[in-house]
């Protein structure tokens, strides 16, 4: 990922950073600090281009600006944030590069994970299946309100559920770093809806698969879907270039 163009962020994140910071208290490590800026890119608030003011989001925070840098260098490493000299610390701007990578990563986790199920003999728990009932809710919700911001938001948190179902924790660390990748891509699109609506019904879609137990059928129509979301984005970044 790139930065390209320098954007000026809502102040309305550090607000959200603040309440975050509040649930830690003040001894949040940097772990936790970089926990909270990652949700603020991945719900959408920090876009690509922006500045991340070092002096205010530590205040924000609640923590010390070195424990502010070292939450910094840790997302550095995950791609999600840039330094630039004599200029700061930034969100990167994805390419289309980072969007052909993140897909193919998607396909490899997302499938892999439904298809571990075909055969098994008693299946997914109901009850594992309810987050990812209540994100299809959350996401329905948000699209009769027309908030399709927070369309995407349930949209990234039913994938986050479905991933979860293997039950590893060492997955569940790759897929929070993803999503929060993916919501930077999802910012090229200039309409959100356009985007994110065809996937609230294939998302609920899946979620009756696999409730039916259908999960080989299930993890072939999450295939076919992720590959039709990738071509959407890479056509919108063609679009731009």
């Amino acid at each position: 990922m790139s930065t390209i163009n320098e954007a000026t962020p809502s102040s309305d994140w550090l607000g959200a950073v603040a309440a975050e910071a509040a649930l830690f208290g003040p001894s949040s490590s940097a772990e936790r600090a970089a926990d909270i800026l990652r949700k603020q890119i991945t719900e959408g608030r920090l876009k690509p281009g922006s500045r991340v003011p070092e002096k205010e989001l530590a205040a924000a925070a609640k923590v010390s600006r070195n424990t502010l840098r070292e939450a910094f260098r840790l997302l550095s490493h995950e791609g999600l944030l840039v330094y630039e000299m004599h200029r700061g610390v930034f969100v990167p701007e994805p390419t289309e590069a980072d969007v052909v990578d993140l897909y193919r990563l998607r396909r490899l986790l997302e499938c892999d994970v439904l298809e571990g199920f075909v055969g098994t003999e008693t299946g997914i728990p109901a009850a594992r299946l309810e987050p990812l009932r209540l994100a299809i809710e959350h996401a329905e919700a948000a699209a009769r309100a027309g908030d399709w911001a927070q369309v995407g938001t349930g949209n990234m948190r039913f994938h986050e559920h479905l991933v979860g179902l293997a039950d590893s924790a060492r997955i569940n660390a790759i897929i929070a770093r993803l999503v929060a990748e993916l919501r930077l891509i999802f910012h090229i699109i200039a309409l959100p809806q356009e985007l994110h609506e065809p996937y609230i019904a294939r998302n609920r879609q899946l979620y009756e698969m696999l409730v039916a137990g259908r999960y080989g059928a299930a993890a072939d129509e999450l295939n076919q879907y992720l590959l039709d979301s990738e071509e959407r984005i890479l056509a919108a970044f063609r679009a731009i270039t």
